[in-house]
């Protein structure tokens, strides 16, 4: 897989995310954290709710449905889950995004 984030992202520590084929870059503030992603594998996630989440697609495509309803999104969208909202989707081989997540302690770093 071709890392598509420049040295200063890859210097952040990795963050420690169980899904497979996933390469993720943990920024760690006070109270929320950025996470830089890219993908190399299809994954499917399941369902599932936590603080608001806001990701940018920088490439690739993924499938969420949204409190019920079914989107997808590619390069240059930017899609919002608001907090507790019941989320789940498709994450597509060749995907990358920046994501923000309202919470500081969504993931940790990989040890």
């Amino acid at each position: 897989m071709n890392n598509i984030f420049p040295d200063p992202i890859r210097n952040l520590p990795e963050a420690d995310i169980p899904l497979d084929g996933i390469t993720a870059y943990l920024s760690q503030a006070k109270d929320h954290q950025v996470i830089f992603m890219q993908f190399e594998n299809d994954v499917d996630l399941p369902e599932h709710s936590h603080a608001a989440q806001v990701g940018f697609v920088l490439s690739g495509n993924i499938e969420l449905t949204i409190d019920g309803i079914k989107n997808k999104y590619s390069k240059g969208d930017i899609y919002l889950i608001r907090e507790n909202v019941k989320h789940s989707g498709k994450i597509y081989a060749g995907y990358a995004d920046i994501t923000f997540f309202q919470e500081a302690t969504r993931y940790k770093e990989k040890k």
